[in-house]
């Protein structure tokens, strides 16, 4: 009974999602500690865009 339990934790450790990697950036707290910054529109040249910093016309920006 104990190594169901063992066997529980463990799968539930692994299968958890990594908190970033499969996570989507939607609040502007979010986007400046990933050291993005939130741009209205499309992102300027040299940006990518990683997410939404609240409402879907303000994005996301980074530097690859």
């Amino acid at each position: 009974m104990k190594v169901l339990y063992l066997l529980f934790s463990f799968l539930l450790i692994f299968l958890m999602p990594l908190p970033g990697v499969f996570g989507d950036i939607r609040n502007p707290v979010t986007c400046l500690r990933s050291g993005a910054i939130c741009h209205p529109g499309f992102c300027p040249r040299r940006y990518k865009h990683i997410g939404v910093c609240g409402v879907s016309a303000i994005k996301c920006c980074k530097k690859p």
